[in-house]
């Protein structure tokens, strides 16, 4: 009866997991084809950045689905003309995954003279610009493995690390459900 339970219990957490990392797929779609940014790296970083829970808050005062930070969800309320914006509107994951996706697209922007730009712009989503610029030197100023070593703080590199993986997960998961 025990192992019935234990089997039970485990199918029902697997099935509550895997409806929650599918709950903002349509969000995550919608924004990633708006800015032109793989929807499995936006899906990562909201995997690591909230576990999917539109109402998450950061202790720095980020919100939502990307944990947005006010001065960027501001900065893409004022790109995109959104009037009467205020950093709660964030909350809502439609406006979180456009907003957050938004300001992943300008990081990535960022750093196109590198041989893959993912994981600055990770780096600078997570530690901000002016860590990365102490971070970018020698062959870590182009290559991109050279620079995740670089990373002078461990949790940013776990998190860049981390968001890498699982790009490559949410990847395969994408081109399925393309075809």
């Amino acid at each position: 009866m025990g192992a019935v339970l234990l089997i039970g219990g485990a199918v029902a957490y697997w099935y509550r997991k895997e409806q929650l990392e599918g709950s903002q797929d349509a969000a995550i779609q919608a924004a990633a084809q708006r800015y032109g940014v793989e929807p499995a790296l936006v899906k990562a970083v909201v995997w690591r950045e909230s576990k999917f829970n539109a109402q998450a808050r950061g202790r720095a005062g980020e919100i939502g689905l990307m944990q947005l930070r006010e001065e960027a969800a501001q900065e893409w309320a004022d790109a995109e003309r959104v009037g009467d914006f205020e950093h709660e509107h964030c909350l809502d994951a439609r406006t979180n995954t456009l907003a957050g996706t938004w300001y992943l697209k300008k990081l990535l922007k960022r750093y196109q003279q590198t041989d893959n730009p993912v994981p600055y712009a990770l780096a600078d989503y997570n530690a901000g610009r002016g860590n990365v610029l102490k971070w970018i030197s020698g062959a870590g100023a182009t290559n991109s493995a050279a620079f995740v070593e670089q990373i002078g703080f461990p949790g940013t590199r776990e998190y860049v690390q981390s968001i890498m993986r699982q790009r490559e997960k949410y990847g395969s998961i994408f081109r399925l459900s393309v075809k």
